[in-house]
């Protein structure tokens, strides 16, 4: 039986007043719920993940005061930052985003450390923002190291100052002035007992940037500071604050190491071809994984980096033969100072232990220093 037309555009009304009250209410969730991303720090080490490839972290090493900072879906911003510290010293911490291994904790995916002959570009951008009432820089560090180490102080540190606010200077002392990626910069050279530091300060504040990391690595290898055989380990953006510091933020931050003339392959080379067996021992709430990460290419991979992602109610408890970055969800499993090489042909094995809730799984994918390797 046919509709008649009266019908039928009753039917469109309703149907469109309908589609309008659903979009209402989803303009009104989106507006209310807050992104998931959204993960508040406060322990002084603590770290977390956010984008599935850069991880955030307090670092809070300076002072005993409270300090809290907010990852967001894009950076993050500092939501607590008590106390102050003298400015003639160094500052009380180093809230930050960074892509790249730092003390063992490295980004899921990264591939970093690499060899800085065998990058070809590293482009990145920052936006900042900043408050008043506080002495602080904003400061985008970049660290550099004869080996492929993930475990601790590199031999170069690169800063880039974006804003100084307050009576504070970088480590040693200023030595010229250059231009690098079309700006102007006051260059400063010195050591702080760990490594040395080259210091680049903008003369004002820049707010957001997008530049190619390798403009300044170029600028330390000219100096002396580095060599082409060196190695980059990481990347990072935030803020060291001497007083206060609550409201700075990262509002965005973006990385990527292109090598072999834009492959993005492991430390030093090529693209990595590999294969992970995974082997599970379950039971009730708990299991323990063996990992064995074969090579099959033709070239050895040094610095080797394994990221996947445990299933949703798993969390890893302890480890043994690496070290793992994340407890959960997107994890990295970086090697000890034993195994840091997979020979071609070569293996490597890891393993760990968890807990579960729910129906255990397996993750689903695993990558070496960012390629995805098949299962066995």
């Amino acid at each position: 039986m046919r509709s008649s037309p009266h019908r039928l555009r009753t039917v469109r009304v309703l149907c469109g007043a309908l589609l309008t009250a659903l979009a209402t209410v989803a303009a009104l969730l989106a507006a209310t719920t807050p992104a998931r991303a959204d993960t508040l720090v406060c322990e002084p080490y603590g770290s977390t993940v956010i984008q599935g490839r850069y991880v955030v972290q307090n670092n809070r090493w300076g002072s005993s005061s409270p300090q809290c900072v907010t990852a967001t879906d894009t950076g993050f911003r500092v939501t607590q930052a008590d106390g102050s510290v003298p400015t003639n010293g160094a500052p009380k911490s180093y809230p930050s985003v960074f892509n790249g291994c730092h003390y063992t904790n490295c980004s899921p995916g990264t591939n970093l450390p690499a060899r800085l002959s065998a990058i070809s570009s590293a482009p990145s951008s920052i936006s900042y923002g900043y408050v008043s009432g506080a002495v602080y820089n904003a400061s985008y560090d970049i660290w550099l190291d004869p080996t492929p180490r993930t475990d601790g102080v590199n031999r170069t540190e690169i800063m880039i100052w974006f804003n100084r606010v307050g009576p504070i200077q970088p480590i040693g002392s200023q030595v010229g002035t250059a231009s690098v990626g079309g700006r102007g910069w006051e260059v400063w050279t010195g050591s702080n007992g760990s490594n040395d530091v080259i210091s680049f300060v903008a003369p004002s504040a820049i707010s957001s940037w997008s530049f190619d990391v390798m403009d300044f690595v170029d600028q330390a290898v000219a100096r002396g500071l580095a060599r082409s055989d060196w190695y980059l380990t990481s990347v990072q953006a935030g803020f060291e604050p001497w007083q206060n510091g609550a409201g700075l933020s990262v509002n965005s931050f973006s990385s990527a190491v292109n090598t072999g003339g834009g492959d993005p392959g492991g430390p030093g080379g090529p693209a990595a071809a590999c294969q992970v067996t995974y082997g599970a021992n379950v039971w009730q709430g708990g299991f323990t994984a063996d990992v064995t990460v074969k090579n099959t290419g033709s070239a050895a991979v040094d610095g080797w980096r394994l990221g996947f992602t445990l299933p949703s109610g798993q969390r890893v408890t302890s480890a043994w033969n690496a070290t793992l970055s994340g407890t959960s969800g997107a994890v990295t499993a970086s090697p000890v100072a034993h195994n840091a090489r997979i020979a071609a042909g070569g293996t490597q094995t890891f393993g760990f232990q968890g807990t579960y809730s729910g129906a255990f799984a397996e993750p689903a994918g695993f990558t070496l220093n960012g390629t995805p390797c098949s299962v066995a």
